[in-house]
């Protein structure tokens, strides 16, 4: 038997169950305003999380030293993805994000991205720790360009389709693992000296002179910024109604399937409105804590004698989770800009479920497998 003389860690597998319900029952409570011409997503999800389920048994057979030895490989496959996406996939909504594949549905690689980075950046820190124990600032150097430089090629690649919520998060898992690779702390206040130095210049062109950022930048970044900076007056169809919606439910809410008020993306984007209208405040506190009780478990398995390569892993996977958590749910009550990210194993879609259910199969190996010395190129 595969899990035979092995121990899977409850901790991770029982939140993601409790989660996968509450993804499906929320999911059909927001199908009345979802387009009919969408099929029943919520059969679709149920569909995905047994695929995901597979995916899980795949890599649990694997295990994560096969996904080590084959990073490049993984790494180079997806940027080859993300740009093959702007040579010849067909734009919706003004992005060139999914390859459309007749009767299956959509895929989008970037959200698979995430984890190629995650694992690329693993196997970099876990090389380089292994061959310099006390590098020096030009051996740091060099490493921190060879980083940079692959998390720069997704990031353009995934920039351009435009999908900027993907790359602000390939930066947030690139920064917490760089962070933990244990570098000195001079890079990161140079990089943020430099990124804030970027940053003001662009701001202070967006706001003296719309004209001159529409020339050098293009309209799309320009929308992009607009949303962002007027987001805190809360005007717009899907924040005020997501509010409203949730505002209105008080302790217990509405009742399943009783979401009082329409708001777009309501089974993607905006699915912590659809719950919270539901269940309200009470339910919604239970959906936290159990993200929250999620997060925890993951963070406990660093403590435990692991790999240093899964310890960078479990970084990046924490960082990428807590940031979408936070962002998404920030988003729906109006406390955050919107940005199009989800909530992980709760909102509808393929790829970014599908991506999830690997990292799960990432962390099962994780907390099953024993620690040995190894070393990948």
């Amino acid at each position: 038997m595969m899990f035979k003389n092995k121990r899977i860690n409850l901790g991770i597998v029982i939140p993601i169950f409790i989660l996968a319900i509450v993804s499906i029952i929320t999911i059909y409570s927001a199908s009345s305003y979802i387009s009919q011409s969408m099929g029943n997503l919520a059969l679709k999800q149920s569909i995905l999380y047994f695929i995901g389920i597979i995916l899980v048994i795949i890599l649990v057979k694997l295990k994560n030293e096969y996904l080590y030895s084959h990073t490049w490989f993984i790494y180079i496959l997806g940027n080859i993805l993300l740009l093959l996406l702007l040579l010849f996939a067909p734009e919706i909504n003004n992005s060139k994000c999914w390859f459309v594949i007749p009767g299956l549905g959509s895929f989008q690689p970037s959200e698979f991205m995430k984890i190629f980075l995650m694992l690329t950046l693993a196997t970099m820190i876990h090389n380089f720790r292994s061959e310099y124990e006390e590098p020096d600032i030009k051996q740091e150097l060099i490493f921190i360009i060879k980083t940079f430089i692959i998390l720069l090629i997704p990031s353009i690649l995934t920039f351009l389709q435009p999908d900027t919520g993907c790359v602000i998060i390939y930066f947030i898992i690139y920064f917490a693992m760089m962070f933990a690779s244990g570098i000195r702390a001079r890079w990161f206040i140079i990089a943020f000296a430099i990124l804030a130095s970027i940053l003001g210049i662009i701001f202070l062109i967006y706001f003296t002179n719309d004209k001159l950022f529409i020339t050098i930048f293009g309209n799309n970044l320009f929308y992009r910024f607009e949303r962002i900076f007027n987001w805190s007056s809360g005007s717009g169809l899907q924040l005020e109604n997501a509010k409203a919606a949730i505002g209105s439910a008080g302790l217990f809410g509405h009742g399943f399937n009783k979401t009082p008020i329409y708001f777009p993306e309501a089974g993607t984007d905006f699915i912590f409105a659809v719950f919270a209208s539901n269940f309200g405040l009470f339910g919604s506190f239970l959906l936290i804590s159990l993200i929250v009780f999620f997060d925890i478990q993951i963070i406990l398995l660093a403590y435990k004698k692991i790999l240093d390569t899964d310890k960078y892993i479990l970084v990046g996977i924490v960082s990428m989770l807590v940031f979408q958590q936070i962002q998404n749910i920030g988003m729906t009550v109006g406390l955050l800009p919107i940005t199009g990210i989800t909530l992980p194993f709760i909102s509808y879609g393929g790829s970014s479920l599908l991506s999830y259910m690997i990292i799960i199969g990432i962390l099962i190996n994780i907390s099953m497998e024993k620690p040995h010395k190894y070393r990948y190129k």
